[in-house]
């Protein structure tokens, strides 16, 4: 449904524009206009006094043949570019060539410019970046309004942002502002081969079932993705792109938090997302001290533990180790699935492992259906002789 005024009875009193939820009315030469800003929601309709507000059975279109590209948000910590932005640029890259544009980077942050070389060499055509005091550090408002500002000059047709702590506040933020939506955790992007829409595939209802979902009347087109899904751009040492710096300002009190005290938490954390090999436990292990064995093993192939919610539910091992549906999605080369029986929302987080090795006592636990590998017996007994065996070889 749409909206139209009609001119001939509009007395200019404004009651709808302070009755649009949406600021998408305004007055021009004391006629209501409605822009395009409009969803057609009607409440105008039933505010005006003069009835000079029609619904329409037209749908409300905007032209969006102006969007073009393929952007990535290029999220950075301490001058560090994060992982997953490699691997946005990667399937960034796919999306591109099917649509038949370019992909580039957005990057804020102080003191920045140096890093738009790697950008590069990671496969951005081009890097916006915003230089500012106010950027070194993430915040809500900060960032969005810097990127909010490119994307209203620049108009990109598809934004990807990582599906960490600050891609799950910005992405939101950003999707508001713009007036465009937003799929959130995606582990599937493709382009419709009819009309190049991206197609955003998301786990849905505790992974049970896989939701696809479009947004064919709005732009851009936004997805956060989840880190370890998504394979790593090709590194390409000296490659070169255009690199445009925007403009950037902040006017008292429009950054609503100050950054009063930074503190690093301490001790250690896993890093599962870059790991090649991951030792992962699940309540199989019968106690928390089962976690040492699958350290050992982790240690010899230079690898990380993990484990399933169920071992972080029952206060065995901290939440930072937890692959799922609720936890971090990983793909290394190998995964070791131990005493882990298989529910699909621990599934849902390392199917996409090159190869999965299962160590579980019951033969029709359901991880040996995802397993390359299977191993029926006692994760006590085979994992010492694994290592044995590994000892023997080095």
């Amino acid at each position: 449904m749409a909206v139209k005024i009609v001119a001939e009875k509009c007395k200019g009193c404004s009651k709808c524009i302070d009755s649009c939820p949406f600021s998408a009315i305004v007055m021009e030469n004391k006629i209501a206009v409605i822009g395009d800003a409009c969803t057609g929601c009607g409440v105008c309709v039933d505010e005006c006094p003069f009835d000079a507000i029609e619904k329409t059975d037209e749908t409300v279109k905007k032209d969006l043949s102006d969007y073009k590209g393929v952007w990535v948000f290029a999220e950075q910590r301490e001058g560090q570019i994060m992982p997953v932005v490699i691997e946005l640029l990667g399937e960034a890259r796919k999306l591109a060539a099917e649509i038949g544009t370019e992909v580039s980077a957005v990057l804020c942050g102080e003191n920045v410019d140096s890093m738009t070389d790697e950008l590069f060499a990671f496969g951005a055509d081009q890097v916006y970046f915003a230089d500012h005091p106010e950027l070194k550090n993430y915040r809500t408002d900060a960032y969005t309004k810097v990127i909010k500002e490119a994307i209203e000059k620049f108009k990109p047709e598809i934004v990807l942002l990582g599906a960490t702590h600050i891609g799950r506040d910005l992405g939101p933020c950003l999707a508001v502002k713009c007036d465009t939506g937003l799929t959130a955790d995606c582990t599937k992007l493709e382009i419709d081969p009819e009309d190049k829409k991206i197609r955003q595939t998301r786990p849905a209802f505790g992974g049970n079932l896989m939701a696809t979902i479009i947004c064919p009347n709005h732009r851009p087109q936004m997805s956060t993705v989840r880190p370890g899904v998504m394979d790593k751009a090709e590194h390409v040492p000296g490659r070169k792109g255009k690199a445009i710096k925007l403009d950037v300002s902040f006017e008292d009190n429009e950054i609503r938090t100050k950054i009063i005290k930074m503190v690093k938490e301490t001790g250690e954390l896993a890093s599962l997302i870059d790991a090649e090999f991951i030792i992962s436990g699940g309540m199989g292990l019968g106690n928390p001290d089962g976690f040492e064995l699958l350290k050992n093993l982790a240690e010899k192939l230079g690898g990380t533990i993990a484990s399933s919610r169920a071992c972080v539910d029952a206060g065995w091992i901290d939440h930072s180790y937890q692959v799922g549906q609720t936890g971090t999605t990983v793909k290394p080369k190998i995964y070791f699935a131990c005493g882990i029986s298989g529910a699909i929302q621990h599934l849902a987080g390392m199917q996409s492992s090159d190869y999965i090795i299962a160590i579980n006592k019951n033969e029709n636990a359901p991880i040996f259906e995802v397993a390359d590998y299977g191993i029926v017996g006692d994760l006590y007994e085979v994992i010492p002789t694994i290592l044995e065996e590994l000892n023997r070889s080095s």
